[in-house]
């Protein structure tokens, strides 16, 4: 049975997340700085008077920080302790994708974003890698944040 992911890019990688865990994509919003907070944190959203917490996607995973002027893009995911706001460079399409396609994760990722991925779909010109958001929020609790 195929799954659906919602693909995103982040420093030129593709990256999917499970479609039943997204609750919305929305354009970049002014966010409101949260002092002493982790690097990883870079504010909080104000949606539609629901107050989230953004993290930088790829703070998170180790990357270089977004050039300059270029604005993320929002990824509301659903989690046990409410949405959050992930931080992308771009969105994507949704995309189904086949079990039989899967595989581990390519060795040439390395570093924290390879514990972060399940694995990986090779798709028409591009790799589509499957993050897992609760690998990617574990030991963030949003009381801790």
């Amino acid at each position: 049975m195929s799954k659906g992911l919602c693909t995103f890019w982040l420093d030129g990688r593709c990256f999917g997340i499970d479609v039943t865990d997204v609750q919305e994509v929305v354009q970049y919003q002014r966010l409101t700085a949260v002092p002493l907070a982790r690097p990883v944190v870079s504010g909080l959203l104000n949606l539609r008077g629901q107050i989230l917490t953004a993290l930088d996607l790829r703070r998170r995973m180790e990357l270089v920080d977004r050039p300059e002027g270029q604005d993320p893009m929002n990824i509301v995911i659903r989690t046990d302790d409410g949405p959050v706001s992930l931080l992308v460079d771009r969105i994507g399409d949704v995309v189904e994708v086949e079990p039989d396609s899967f595989e581990a994760p390519p060795d040439t990722l390395t570093g924290v974003a390879r514990d972060f991925i399940t694995g990986a779909y090779k798709l028409e010109g591009y790799l589509l890698l499957e993050l897992d958001t609760r690998r990617v929020l574990a030991g963030l609790a949003t009381s801790q944040i």
